[in-house]
């Protein structure tokens, strides 16, 4: 079984080696060349468990996943950099970390969470309408079709 929890410096290594599998398979199958996330450093990261809410997945005492999410104010969030390990892939760690932020956004009052992904990357788009979100948008901003996607959390009736 596996466990979502909030990441730790700790788990920074860990977040890069899932980051780097995750964009490489992203790159391929967006039919792009490059991406930043495959550059990142060690001290970017480290600035993301500072200033974002981080979360990673444990299975078997290593970290298969992880994702990261930005408050952009109040009511919204942005999501980036979620990926889980190819060897973990298709067993539910990737709903569960979605399952984890979404319960953290409802707690904090986050109406509507955004993240990007490339329009060719049908696998993540599918997975993405899965989990509640729909497309908001199209650009080509970097270079490629990207969809904006958003989810809205329903208020709870009092």
């Amino acid at each position: 079984m596996f466990e979502v929890r909030r990441a730790t410096p700790s788990d920074v290594d860990s977040i890069m080696q899932i980051t780097r599998e995750a964009f490489a398979k992203y790159i391929e199958i967006a039919g792009i060349s490059d991406t930043a996330a495959l550059h990142e450093t060690r001290e970017a990261v480290l600035h993301d468990l500072e200033t974002k809410r981080v979360y990673v997945a444990f299975m078997n005492r290593r970290v298969v996943g992880s994702v990261r999410i930005e408050l952009l104010n109040e009511k919204e969030a942005y999501l980036s950099r979620f990926g889980v390990s190819m060897d973990y892939q298709n067993l539910g760690i990737g709903k569960a970390i979605i399952n984890a932020m979404d319960m953290d956004m409802l707690d904090m009052g986050i109406e509507r969470v955004y993240l990007h992904t490339a329009s060719k990357a049908f696998p993540l788009v599918r997975f993405y309408y899965g989990r509640g979100f729909y497309v908001r948008d199209v650009s080509t901003d970097m270079g490629y079709y990207r969809v904006e996607m958003c989810k809205e959390y329903q208020k709870s009736a009092k």
